[in-house]
């Protein structure tokens, strides 16, 4: 390939003193935030653009001309246009050969062209280099300098000199840039600012799914039962009650569905004898998940414990506890101190602390800036290790609470168990299959599986 020899400069290193000139086509809110930010990190930026007459919007160190004066400038070219008005360019194709075109767009819905937007670019200007990068800062980030949500920037092109070019770039604006191959993974990158919570979907509909039934589980047990059969108006259960009880329910069967895809994965590779099978689909997608339902079951903690929190305040418990009282006056006697009740009330709150602390923890852990500097076993330990202790101690807290009724016959309203006796059917099921799963007999072939051993060979895929 033919090239123009004055259009070309260098693309070796910066040098450490001074920054190659860097050309923005664009003038838009993200071109200027860009510019401004290069500016701030001493490159030297150049705007091309239809009308060169100086605004007050564009940042006053920068040049701004045509866009072929501009390009010529500059080895790195910055496309701040949508793809609808790519066809400027292809008069500039002279010029931009062998340049580098960082091409920044997005697009309104997902997967809206056969090809992405990048590869377009490339294939319009089939002289130049063109890098993915960018799109998925917001120009406000830039603006007003919070760039912690946003800091990775993901990078894409088929040249590897051009694409280092670029990642010098990313890292001289505090960000941290994150190579995802050639120009084909493009596609994958427009479509990142698009998907709205993508691994957060299923968490959140089985979240409001199972809240909903067990609201109304509870609701018909609590409210309407006493209001039909004990013409009692329990109705305010409505507002603390029975979130309550839902909210800890909730924490502790979503706690224990981050843990239970791991367990179908063993038995799975222990029918199988071999790890080199994939998983069906549905666990893959489960087990990709499991971060987003173990923060989920922590939100629901939490709430539960501001409900427990504020449950002294309430109206309901000063007049049962005055009634109480009261009733003690009238009758002259004073009920004597229950030790057994005494124990199991400190024992389900101990428990309870402890448990959520150990869940905090987790929650803690599983966030990248503390996650990122711990190693693997040490992130194994918590999450694994300290993460089934905590289960243990949360199912503990709810055995010893609702322990008292299970065997009672006043507790299954319509036939109905307590909700704590549901709750507690994914939990105990777990624990009960991890402990046999850590038995010698089992756990060492699972992990000679894990190890790359198969029972037979031929049938791995």
């Amino acid at each position: 390939m033919n090239k123009n020899s004055s259009n070309i400069m260098a693309l070796g290193p910066n040098t450490p003193n001074k920054r190659e000139t860097v050309c923005i086509f664009g003038t838009g809110d993200f071109g200027r935030a860009l510019g401004h930010k290069l500016i701030q990190s001493g490159y030297p930026v150049v705007y091309g653009s239809r009308s060169t007459q100086i605004s007050n919007l564009i940042p006053k160190d920068a040049e701004v001309l045509g866009h072929a004066e501009a390009a010529q400038k500059a080895a790195i070219i910055i496309i701040a246009v949508q793809r609808q008005h790519y066809n400027f360019l292809t008069p500039l194709a002279e010029v931009l050969r062998g340049k580098v075109l960082v091409d920044i767009s997005n697009n309104l819905k997902l997967n809206q062209y056969p090809e992405s937007n990048a590869e377009y670019l490339s294939q319009l200007l089939p002289g130049s280099k063109v890098v993915k990068a960018f799109n998925t800062v917001s120009a406000w980030a830039l603006q007003s300098g919070t760039l912690d949500a946003s800091r990775q920037v993901f990078v894409c092109g088929d040249d590897v000199e051009a694409k280092q070019m670029v990642m010098n770039i990313v890292r001289a604006l505090g960000l941290t840039p994150l190579d995802k191959g050639s120009l084909l993974a493009a596609q994958e990158i427009e479509n990142y600012p698009l998907q709205l919570f993508p691994m957060w979907k299923f968490p959140i509909f089985l979240s409001f799914g199972l809240a909903a039934f067990f609201f109304l589980y509870c609701l018909a047990l609590d409210v309407i039962y006493t209001y039909i059969y004990e013409n009692n108006n329990f109705s305010f259960f409505i507002a603390i009650t029975i979130p309550n009880r839902v909210c800890p329910v909730m924490a502790l069967i979503l706690f224990a569905l981050v843990y239970l895809p791991g367990i179908f994965a063993a038995i799975i590779q222990l029918y199988r004898g071999t790890k080199y099978r994939r998983f069906p689909d549905w666990l893959d997608k489960w087990m990709l998940c499991r971060k987003q339902l173990g923060l989920v079951a922590l939100a629901f903690a939490s709430l539960h414990v501001v409900f427990t929190l504020v449950t002294p305040l309430r109206a309901f418990a000063s007049w049962r506890t005055s009634k109480g009282i009261v009733s003690q006056a009238l009758n002259n006697k004073t009920e004597p101190l229950d030790h057994t009740n005494a124990w199991l009330s400190d024992s389900y709150l101990a428990l309870g602390i402890l448990g959520y602390f150990l869940f905090v923890l987790l929650g803690i852990t599983s966030l990248p800036s503390v996650s990122n500097n711990v190693n693997w076993r040490e992130f194994r330990f918590v999450q694994s290790k300290l993460g089934y202790l905590a289960l243990i101690l949360c199912t503990a807290h709810t055995l010893v609470y609702g322990g008292k009724w299970f065997l009672s016959p006043s507790a299954y309203k319509w036939y109905l168990p307590d909700i704590y006796i549901l709750s507690l059917i994914v939990p105990c099921a777990l624990l009960v299959v991890k402990f046999v799963l850590i038995f010698p007999c089992v756990d060492k072939p699972l992990t000679q599986i894990r190890q790359g051993w198969e029972r037979n060979p031929k049938y791995s895929e």
